[in-house]
């Protein structure tokens, strides 16, 4: 008897888990479908916060925001600004063509230990809205937690 109630147990947990994946892969799709397309520059992240969740003292603090140009003309990017001397963006300094793809890059310093935080990235560009804030947010370690 126990047999067969952890079978049907599996067996729901498998229909179950199937369907998530499917939920999920038509997100991805209609997410994909959504990007409309502006008449000028534009910009589209994958996603305009980064969670570096909790880090070690001193680690590699380097991430990137990935974007693609939904305009008909291409994207500029006068400046890239950190709001605060410990986030250092870097970016593409050369046009990004219509359809292409690019990356801000952003080096959080992280020997700043045993805190958590939330940093902003501001982007001036030639896009339809000329003005992007992309966020990080995190903690870092005390700097004994990351020894053990």
């Amino acid at each position: 008897m126990k047999k067969i109630i952890t079978l049907a147990m599996l067996v729901v947990l498998g229909v179950a888990t199937s369907n998530a994946q499917e939920t999920t892969k038509k997100v991805k799709t209609t997410a994909k479908l959504s990007t409309a397309k502006v008449n000028g520059a534009g910009m589209i992240f994958v996603t305009e916060t980064i969670d570096y969740g909790t880090v070690a003292y001193n680690s590699d603090g380097k991430r990137e925001f990935v974007f693609t140009n939904n305009g008909n003309k291409p994207l500029i990017i006068t400046s890239a600004q950190g709001s605060c001397g410990c986030t250092v963006p870097t970016y593409p300094k050369e046009p990004i063509a219509p359809g292409a793809k690019g990356v801000i890059g952003v080096k959080y310093d992280t020997s700043r230990a045993g805190q958590a935080f939330t940093k902003t990235v501001t982007l001036t560009t030639n896009a339809a809205t000329p003005n992007k804030t992309l966020t990080i947010k995190g903690n870092v370690l005390a700097a004994e937690a990351s020894k053990s």
